[in-house]
């Protein structure tokens, strides 16, 4: 979903989140595991009707709870077998994602 949005680079996004997030993350997550996070933050988004074709207003804010975020990408990183995370080290992901939406000005 994300590659397809106008402005929006998986790479550069990936890039970001990389420099983002602390060392240590840095050492755990292969670009792989951060560009499957990103995916997991827009099906989150779908799945809540923050964003897709259905949303009517485009001017919306973006607002969510974040802990639900959270516990849906550690729950779903889980279930697929990508690896056992906590919400803090999601939060980074989460974070360096927003960053970068708000640089390439997604959300406005």
């Amino acid at each position: 979903m994300a590659d397809e949005i106008f402005g929006y680079d998986d790479g550069a996004s990936v890039a970001f989140i990389r420099n983002y997030i602390p060392q240590e993350l840095k050492e755990k997550l292969s670009d792989d595991d951060i560009v499957y996070f990103v995916d997991l933050i827009y099906d989150f988004y779908e799945s809540r009707g923050l964003i897709g074709d259905d949303v009517d207003d485009e001017d919306a804010v973006l607002e969510f709870d974040e802990e639900e975020l959270l516990d849906y990408v550690v729950k779903n990183a889980l279930k697929d077998g990508v690896g056992r995370f906590d919400k803090d080290e999601i939060r980074f992901v989460v974070q360096g994602e927003l960053e970068y939406c708000e640089t390439v000005n997604l959300f406005e």
